[in-house]
């Protein structure tokens, strides 16, 4: 870990730890209901009468093992449980704008929210109303916060391709108002990649960039066909690329981002222990990465977390978080005058 010196009064010295938190940086990778506040969860169920399972009233994140069918199921259960409390464009509205709040809390400057706005059509009249309710609130959250937001919409891979292309679709049409991005997660062990290859065309001839998970629950395998069949431009995840150095040559030499989320791979179960997600790996093979917190609501760790996990568990000096910091931004979606922004902020927090 890097520290600088600074002067006590009288002479003496001490070291001082940069605060992770104010590094300027990029989040461009987190769920929509999996960013919600417990406390929010807790009121929102209350409101509504719903029973939640036991492992979302505790004080601590659920205990999650995802590496099994049976594990993910359970995660899955868990999710939507959440989601069944977001029910009012009101309700929408406060989760974004919380979790607008918490990024610029962890020194976010943008942030990419991802969601598959199928899930909440139901409750909220319909899916294209289901999707404006979201875009307003981004919008309003935006404006009120000073944080830039934008939405990414994914496919659910568990469903019919045909939804992914509707879906696809519909992220074009709405691109003027927010939507920067295409993706596609849930279970990268279901469901083959080239199935939504047509989606992915939608999406890119639409001007939307493609950032499907993979590499997260599968192997290196699955962050190929990323690349292969979808023509990723970012990776959710793909921490298992860091199996093939192979493909970690490719990744770095097209510049292919990972958004890598540390402890959601340990809260899942991809890896025993915080040191054992491959940062360093990725890092030195030259592949950038923009670390992201996933779903805090289930995992307990937000953005500034991950950068501390990279710190105190991998040994990243601030030189280094600097860069991951600078990478996460390059990623992006952002224009240019707010990436410009933010790299000179990352500067500035390196040079004090």
């Amino acid at each position: 870990m890097e520290s600088t010196r600074v002067n006590r009064p009288g002479g003496g010295r001490r070291d001082r730890v940069r605060d992770l938190s104010d590094l300027p940086k990029a989040h461009l990778h987190l769920h929509f209901t999996g960013s919600m506040r417990s406390t929010t969860l807790l009121e929102l169920a209350d409101k509504y009468g719903v029973r939640l399972p036991d492992a979302l009233t505790a004080d601590e994140p659920p205990k999650l093992r995802a590496t099994d069918e049976r594990g993910w199921f359970r995660f899955q259960r868990l999710y939507d449980a959440a989601r069944a409390c977001l029910r009012e464009p009101a309700d929408i509205q406060r989760l974004v704008r919380e979790a607008a709040e918490e990024d610029v809390r962890d020194g976010s400057g943008w942030l990419e929210i991802q969601v598959d706005p199928t899930s909440y059509a139901p409750l909220l009249g319909g899916l294209i109303p289901a999707l404006e309710i979201i875009l307003d609130a981004v919008d309003t959250a935006s404006r009120e916060t000073g944080l830039g937001m934008r939405v990414l919409v994914a496919a659910n891979r568990m469903k019919h391709p045909l939804d992914a292309r509707t879906l696809a679709r519909l992220a074009v049409r709405y691109a003027d108002r927010g939507i920067v991005g295409f993706g596609l997660s849930n279970d990268e062990r279901r469901g083959m990649a080239r199935d939504f290859d047509r989606a992915f065309a939608i999406a890119r001839e639409g001007g939307l960039l493609a950032a499907p998970h993979g590499g997260e629950l599968a192997g290196p395998r699955s962050v190929r066909d990323c690349l292969d069949d979808l023509h990723a431009t970012r990776v959710g995840h793909g921490v298992r690329a860091a199996e093939d150095p192979r493909l970690l040559r490719r990744l770095a030499e097209y510049g292919v981002t990972c958004e890598v989320c540390p402890a959601s791979n340990v809260a899942l179960g991809v890896y025993a222990k915080p040191e054992d997600v491959p940062l360093r790996v990725l890092f030195d093979a030259g592949v950038p990465m923009a670390l992201g917190a996933d779903d805090p609501l289930l995992f307990g760790a937000r953005l500034a977390d991950q950068y501390e996990i990279a710190r105190r568990h991998h040994g990243f000096t601030d030189t280094e978080l600097a860069e991951l910091a600078r990478q996460s931004v390059r990623g992006s979606a952002a224009p240019a005058d707010t990436q410009k922004q933010l790299l000179s902020g990352i500067d500035t927090w390196l040079a004090d």
